[in-house]
């Protein structure tokens, strides 16, 4: 386990909500580029985690243990929250003149058809071994989410650069409970799995299918977002030249970062409590403007649940 986690602490979902009416859309100033190939994470979360939910759901009646189930429960919790907050920015993304609806229909048919609850085209698994491989997609696709979850909260020249407060805290309370839940799927799997050279195999294989579909669906939505942007009018396109200067800049995640994740997940003895600060992650969550006032609501309600 990791050594900066001093001691248990229940996963919870915190009730957050934000307020985006002065949001830019080009909420990196002078930044399209940094700015949109990040808002393609609103593209992909709303359908994904919404995903993950229907997946653990199925998975729940294969829990046995009581600590990992409550674990799951709460996993569920945050990335249903988390769905909902990111589908209000492709609503103020479309209030800016910017849909999204041309790019989510994909991903929608992705996640709701082709990883839905009947494996695709027919293929012929085993009862329970389609379950076991959607569940150890969506651990693969969260090695991803605790990288850049930790990447985010350690981004001070996003504040530098003069990003949006409220994107800003938005992100980072999203991040800091991707690395609070990081290691959940991949226990999920692991138990549900079992142990062996098969449930090995099958998720470096999910893996090898994971990272370049990630990476395909990250740069068509990136250029997507900037061909559609108004402010732009056409005039610019997606740049890998323009992507890598948001890199230089320590706007967005070097390709290091993001792409040493796959060997650490391949090592047979690999374990995501290794990704990212939980320190860092709570500290945040302690300090975070949305997760302060989710907070207070909550102790506000119970108050007067007691009167």
């Amino acid at each position: 386990m990791n050594a900066e986690r001093d001691e248990e602490h229940p996963i919870v979902p915190r009730r957050v909500s934000f307020d985006w009416r002065e949001t830019p859309l080009h909420w990196i100033p002078d930044e399209p580029t940094a700015t949109h190939v990040i808002n393609v994470l609103h593209l992909l979360l709303p359908a994904g985690e919404r995903w993950f939910v229907k997946v653990f759901k199925e998975g729940l009646a294969l829990v046995t243990d009581a600590g990992l189930l409550k674990d799951v429960k709460g996993f569920m919790g945050q990335e249903a929250t988390h769905s909902v907050q990111h589908s209000y920015v492709l609503n103020h993304l479309a209030e800016q003149r910017l849909d999204t609806d041309a790019y989510t229909r994909h991903v929608d048919f992705l996640f709701e058809r082709l990883l839905g609850e009947k494996p695709p085209w027919g293929i012929p698994f085993p009862a329970g071994k389609w379950l076991l491989y959607r569940l150890a997609f969506v651990a693969a696709i969260e090695q991803f989410t605790a990288v850049l979850g930790d990447w985010v909260l350690r981004a001070e020249k996003l504040d530098r650069a003069g990003a949006d407060e409220v994107m800003l805290d938005l992100l980072r309370w999203h991040g800091a409970e991707e690395v609070e839940h990081r290691a959940v799927a991949f226990d999920m799997y692991q138990h549900c799995g079992g142990s062996g050279a098969a449930p090995y195999a099958r998720r470096i294989g999910t893996m090898c299918v994971t990272a370049p579909v990630l990476l395909w669906l990250w740069t068509w939505g990136a250029a997507y977002l900037i061909r559609h942007d108004p402010q732009l009018a056409g005039r610019s396109r997606y740049s890998l030249r323009e992507h890598n200067r948001a890199i230089g800049k320590g706007l967005l995640p070097t390709w290091r970062e993001l792409g040493s994740a796959i060997p650490r997940y391949f090592r047979r003895s690999y374990h995501p409590s290794r990704e990212g600060s939980p320190r860092r992650a709570l500290d945040y969550l302690a300090t975070s403007p949305a997760a302060r006032a989710a907070a207070g609501a909550v102790g506000r309600a119970a108050l007067g649940g007691r009167k």
